[in-house]
């Protein structure tokens, strides 16, 4: 297949950033949407690995926590810790329908959440109202790291991910220049906070064939 073949099936708008960041050259264009794809794929996998992590040790701190196997329902409810949440109708719509079918359990709701809902646990009000306990899911976390310093590099976590899960370009600034710094910033935060929650990210991640710092190795060694 042709370069020019594949600038087509992937449409010129969108292979025009590459194109521009090697002045025109579509050989060095394609080699860096490839490198993209593959840092992508990695980062899903460890994003993925890192959002079971947390929301595993976030649903067994309240389970605890509450005395309760059943917290998310019970919490979404009135004057519950998560009364407020922008979560709470879908959350309240997968109880339902879970419900309706004769299949709930507390794990499917778990399971069924998204990165945010879980993120969301650390902002002021539920965390207040869940006894202001929740940072001690991270035994490892350096002193003096708090609830809002926390939910903030948790955001930019989420925020990244959602590039990912979008199939945006995770390789440019936001000026169309190949800037690996926001990639190597929310893969250091994945490991920090991994080991704040008491695991080994070399363990965790162990099968993944290539890594993602030798991925971006090579973007930003691409001339």
């Amino acid at each position: 297949m042709k370069n020019l073949e594949f600038e087509n099936a992937f449409s010129k708008a969108r292979f025009k950033k590459y194109k521009d960041a090697f002045n025109g050259d579509l050989s060095k264009a394609l080699t860096l949407y490839r490198y993209n794809i593959k840092l992508s794929e990695k980062f899903y996998c460890a994003l993925n690995i890192f959002e079971i992590v947390l929301r595993n040790a976030i649903n067994t701190h309240y389970i605890n926590h509450f005395v309760d196997n059943d917290w998310i329902r019970n919490q979404i409810a009135a004057n519950g810790m998560l009364e407020h949440s922008p979560h709470k109708v879908e959350i309240s719509q997968k109880i339902q329908s879970l419900a309706n079918k004769n299949i709930y359990t507390h794990d499917k709701v778990v399971a069924s959440a998204t990165f945010g809902f879980w993120v969301y646990c650390f902002t002021k009000i539920p965390f207040k109202r869940g006894g202001q306990s929740l940072l001690s899911i991270f035994p490892q976390k350096h002193h003096g790291l708090g609830q809002r310093a926390i939910y903030n590099e948790l955001m930019k976590v989420k925020g990244f991910r959602n590039r990912v899960a979008h199939h945006e370009q995770i390789c440019f600034d936001s000026f169309g220049n190949i800037n690996m710094s926001l990639a190597k910033e929310v893969y250091s935060l994945i490991n920090n906070y991994l080991c704040y929650l008491g695991y080994s990210p070399k363990q965790l991640f162990y099968g993944l064939s290539i890594s993602i710092d030798e991925i971006i190795n090579k973007i930003e060694n691409l001339k």
